[in-house]
């Protein structure tokens, strides 16, 4: 006679009723200390004694609970690829206005002023952010653009937005703080265009 097993449960994995919270804390912790590369999925499952399936249920990627735990206003390891997937002609003022147009949107801009201000000033939270940054974003234009110098081209494009984010919203430097979108997109577009494929 041969054991049968039980059969699989279906719906959502088991977890008590504060497992999403315990899984925040745990991530926070792991990311913390074995920074972005170093903190896997079952890591932080272990650490908030769940199933690694818990934490996919609730925040599905490594990146989407990065992003939940840290409160990143924006995702650009999401949204960057399909700028990039379409026509070659003004991604440069695609991307630019993407960026723009989100940090216009007060709670956007108050969250990611806050980041930018944490990272800066943090030894915790700046390697952290430019370990998701890296991954999630630099490394995937890169590997969309396919030349030899990819990953140089993407930093750039990294390093202009950044450097736009933190003069117009952090430092509110004028004219640049007080430049209407459109006039920013024009004039900075061209430029994140040659970054790519110039």
């Amino acid at each position: 006679m041969t054991e049968q097993k039980a059969p699989r449960r279906r719906g959502r994995p088991r977890g008590g009723t504060d497992s999403r919270e315990r899984i925040i804390a745990a991530a926070v912790d792991e990311f913390g200390e074995q920074g972005y590369d170093g903190t896997t999925v079952r890591s932080i499952a272990a650490r908030a004694g769940v199933d690694s399936a818990l934490v996919h249920h609730y925040f599905g990627t490594k990146a989407d609970l990065f992003a939940e735990a840290v409160g990143i206003p924006l995702r650009p390891d999401i949204d960057v690829p399909g700028i990039l997937a379409g026509s070659h002609d003004e991604v440069g003022e695609r991307l630019v206005r993407y960026v723009l147009d989100a940090f216009e949107q007060p709670d956007i801009r108050r969250r990611g002023v806050m980041l930018m201000r944490t990272a800066i000033g943090s030894r915790l939270t700046t390697p952290l952010l430019a370990g998701f940054l890296s991954r999630e974003l630099i490394g995937r234009i890169a590997k969309t653009l396919g030349v030899e110098d990819a990953e140089l081209r993407a930093t750039l494009v990294a390093s202009q937005m950044a450097g736009l984010l933190l003069t117009r919203y952090v430092l509110k430097i004028a004219p640049i703080a007080t430049a209407s979108v459109d006039e920013l997109v024009a004039r900075i577009g061209p430029n994140v265009q040659r970054y790519l494929f110039g």
